[in-house]
């Protein structure tokens, strides 16, 4: 009898070993898959970081490119102002007009604009039209 317990014992020592031994392989199994998919994404993330730094980078050559290129137009207008400053300053019918420019901006009339820039009643009509404020 006590034979026939030890190999009933054995019996089902075997079958939990093998149903354990099934069950750790299904979960190694899944594991696996799990893996896998963790890697995949990994990569994909990876990938989508460098195209994202890449883009990024091209942004930034961008701006520096456009920054650049607005000191240049800065610097022209600079040069052109500083031209037709110097243009206005040399003649001396552009003074009047800046003048009369002025005088219109304080709220001058047409008369006063002709007696004191001396210049044509149409002109001093015309400043006053293209110059007044309001």
């Amino acid at each position: 009898m006590f034979g026939n317990e030890i190999l009933i014992a054995a019996l089902v020592y075997v079958i939990v070993s093998l149903g354990l031994a099934l069950f750790q392989q299904k979960q190694t199994a899944k594991l696996k898959v799990k893996v896998e998919a963790l890697t995949l994404l990994v990569k994909e993330s990876d990938r989508q970081r460098e195209t994202v730094k890449r883009e990024l980078q091209e942004l930034r050559s961008g701006t520096i490119g456009v920054g650049k290129r607005m000191l240049e137009l800065e610097k022209k207008a600079s040069q052109q102002d500083a031209r037709l400053d110097e243009a206005n300053q040399q003649d001396p019918q552009a003074k009047l007009y800046t003048r009369a420019m002025k005088m219109v901006d304080l709220g001058a009339g047409v008369d006063e604009l002709i007696n004191e820039c001396e210049i044509p009643r149409a002109e001093a009509e015309l400043l006053i039209r293209l110059h007044r404020k309001g």
